[in-house]
């Protein structure tokens, strides 16, 4: 056996995607990270070994423009690009290839961290060492940092070190959360097997083993619906251990849930009920995919009212989207639906004050043990929001180091330096702007070779029966003065239709109506003008809605305007049980949209967009999209400075269409592996002395975030971006142009 000792700036325990996350974020920032983790893969729930779909803030294309950026956006765009089928070996791939290649990361696979030092008052514990056994290795590794990540999932880390923590359902008085429970218990969300099968072309039977549960005594199928084409995370319901301990019966939880596997497969191989014939068992989890445990206390505890009132909190570094999902105790067993959920009006704030211990004086926290109650936890508790604030936990622990302050002085006097340090990796933070006095361009003057002043799409791609209620979602910059649709009408009639604000930037539901106007339509096909008129004090979206009308047809356009979105309204089944959970707004028309026309210019597209403000949709697409290719065939936007500066690191962000629902495994297939708003290839130039020369080059990019360290960094007077070549659109979409001494 061999003992060893590794000290380090920050120590990450445990290697889901909250744990790389921190590690990833934390080494970016010059951080020394050891990232030990106690299974041989990493990825945690979502890795070959569970097979956990990463949902997140898009809620599976509930909210709009809402897919994460920084890392966990890294990972869902260049996964889609290498693992467009959802293998789950080459999702393993690409996270430890992302992880080995930071210099600053040692890794450390098979290494369970059983013992923590820590001393101190309860009050203000520190932890001194950790030690984990790297089994097949007969090491034992003690860890030395003055600050640690507790990633562990179920919080053991924390737990050793005397943190103050939440487990099971707390009161309803507690938070005053309507979905509580008046009396508190220790029911917790239980776990999940998985399991795949696959066609081998010719009879396979399968002999049930004598654990296998008899899923018909159960009452399984009258209450959960099983096909004989459902495989892994469709099975997201064979859960169970709610009402157990869920980590100390781990081992009960396993075997529960594979005999209720092999007992579910032997309904639909030998039941007669399926065509199933051809079909054999494929892979069987061995880990059970827990969903909770403990919850650290922090100096924020994310509630109910948080995720629903969408609570915008100074010290945002994150945010969520994904409903408030309950499971019922019982699981697979239970009588009552699998989940629940209430969806926020749209995508919600995450404090940096729920990421650090609120007693343990060097712990921070990310994951599914965050300081959060039980029923926010049931929307906070999905991977990618996962993912989201472990960069944010690992960006704030570097940076509490750089400052030399503490976690609890950089969440509220450090503000400034935290948003700036988030917005600087790209995360996924809303309403933050970019006001880094390092970064050169907010200093600049920005032009472009051309702009889109329009917001039309006037080719049809066919009609779509005017049924239901649609909305169309469009940036109202400065103003809309009327808006022509192309509708098909069976006879004369009418076609109305009403203009809405929405409640809050990030939101695209219509929460205030500005004016409503109805429209004679003539027979047959035509424009029709919709006198809808606002000036708003400030640029947003408008929710323009097209009452239904069986007698007119709308056309379909050939490609979606940016910026826009089209919805359908469609009113709750007459069965559904929980109200809150039905979102009667949901898009439609993806990738096509309504054939429209705004009357006026818009000015939603300028090239200023480049400069400072925010990086994604906020109120408006904040981008800037150039002319026609076709018009313009060498797109170009332009810093220039009235004095010369000295740039030795550009920045660029790429519009990768965050509209665009990515996952990494089967859930479903979005077909472009590439994000057809990119730019594909392009090069920076700078000017000097009255000469442009070249500086760096972009090609075949797939990526959202590009950066180049310039070798020569002699003082400019201008920079521009030129764009070679465009991936899918007709036109170049830029989000950010950053330039930066250093």
């Amino acid at each position: 056996m061999i003992e060893e000792t590794i000290h380090t700036d920050i120590a990450v325990l445990g290697g889901g995607l909250a744990g790389i996350c921190a590690a990833i974020g934390a080494a970016r920032r010059g951080r020394q990270v050891v990232l030990a983790q106690n299974r041989p893969v990493l990825g945690g729930n979502s890795s070959s070994e569970v097979r956990v779909w990463v949902c997140g803030a898009t809620a599976h294309g509930i909210h709009q423009f809402a897919r994460e950026t920084g890392l966990m956006g890294e990972l869902f765009v260049e996964n889609q690009y290498r693992n467009p089928e959802g293998n789950p070996y080459y999702w393993d791939l690409l996270l430890l290839e992302t992880v080995q290649a930071e210099p600053n990361i040692t890794l450390l696979l098979n290494t369970d961290v059983t013992e923590v030092g820590a001393d101190g008052p309860d009050d203000a514990r520190v932890i001194r060492r950790v030690t984990g056994w790297m089994s097949g290795s007969e090491r034992r590794i003690t860890i030395e940092a003055p600050t640690f990540i507790d990633c562990t999932g179920d919080g053991l880390v924390g737990y050793l070190a005397g943190a103050e923590y939440m487990t099971g359902r707390e009161p309803r008085s507690q938070f005053g959360e309507s979905w509580a429970p008046d009396v508190p218990d220790q029911n917790m969300l239980g776990s999940t097997i998985l399991f795949y099968s696959k066609d081998v072309g010719e009879p396979s039977k399968f002999v049930k083993p004598a654990f296998a549960i008899d899923v018909q005594a159960t009452g399984i199928p009258q209450h959960r619906v099983i096909r004989q084409d459902m495989k892994g995370c469709a099975f997201w319901w064979v859960e169970w251990g709610g009402e157990l301990d869920v980590v100390h019966d781990n081992e009960r939880i396993r075997d529960e849930l594979q005999a209720v596997c092999y007992g579910l497969w032997d309904h639909i191989k030998n039941s007669g009920e399926f065509d199933a014939e051809n079909l054999t068992l494929e892979w069987v989890g061995s880990v059970p995919g827990k969903r909770e445990y403990r919850r650290f206390v922090g100096e924020h505890v994310l509630t109910q009212q948080d995720v629903l009132q969408q609570t915008e909190f100074e010290d945002r570094i994150g945010y969520g989207g994904w409903s408030i999902d309950l499971h019922p105790s019982g699981g697979v067993y239970a009588t009552e639906p699998g989940s629940k959920h209430w969806h926020p009006d749209g995508n919600y704030h995450l404090p940096l004050r729920m990421l650090f211990s609120k007693n343990v004086t060097n712990m921070w926290m990310a994951g599914r043990n965050i300081s959060a109650s039980h029923v926010a936890f049931g929307s906070t508790r999905v991977m990618a929001t996962c993912a989201v604030l472990g960069e944010a936990a690992g960006i704030g622990a570097a940076l509490s180091q750089e400052l030399g302050v503490s976690a609890s002085a950089l969440a509220h006097e450090h503000v400034a330096d935290l948003r700036r340090a988030m917005v600087r990796a790209d995360a996924s933070v809303l309403g933050v702007e970019n006001d880094d006095p390092a970064d050169l361009a907010l200093r600049a003057d920005v032009q472009a070779s051309s702009v889109k002043t329009t917001l039309a799409s006037t080719q049809s791609a066919g009609l779509v029966p005017l049924v239901d209620d649609l909305g169309l979602v469009l940036p109202v910059d400065p103003l809309l003065d009327g808006l022509d649709v192309l509708v098909d009408a069976e006879t004369a009639t009418e076609l109305r239709a009403s203009l809405h604000a929405t409640s809050t930037p990030q939101n695209y539901l219509p929460a205030r109506e500005i004016t409503a106007v109805s429209v004679a339509v003539e027979p047959g096909r035509s424009w029709v003008h919709l006198p809808l008129a606002w000036e708003p004090e400030t640029a947003q979206n408008g929710f323009v809605i097209l009452h239904a009308n069986a007698e007119l047809a709308v056309h379909r356009g050939s490609w979606v305007e940016p910026g826009t979105v089209t919805m359908i309204h469609r009113e709750m089944p007459e069965n559904e049980r929980y109200t809150e959970q039905w979102r009667a707004w949901k898009e439609t028309l993806h990738g096509s949209g309504l054939c429209v026309r705004a009357s006026v210019p818009t000015e939603a597209f300028r090239p200023e967009q480049v400069r400072g403000g925010f990086a994604r949709p906020y109120g408006g697409p904040n981008v800037w999209v150039s002319a026609p290719t076709s018009d313009d065939p060498r797109p170009w936007v332009e810093l220039s400075w009235p004095e010369p500066v000295q740039i030795g690191r550009v920045e660029i962000v790429f519009d990768d269409d965050v509209n665009e629902d990515l996952i990494n495994l089967h859930h479903h297939r979005t077909e472009a592996e590439v994000m057809t708003t990119l730019v594909r290839d392009a090069r920076v130039e700078v000017r000097s002395g009255g000469a442009w020369r070249e500086v760096a080059r972009v090609e075949r990019n797939r990526q959202r975030r590009w950066s180049a360290d310039l070798e020569d960094p002699r003082p400019v007077d201008a920079l521009r971006l030129v764009i070679e070549n465009v991936t899918g659109t007709e036109d170049a979409r830029v989000t950010a142009v950053r330039a930066y001494l250093d």
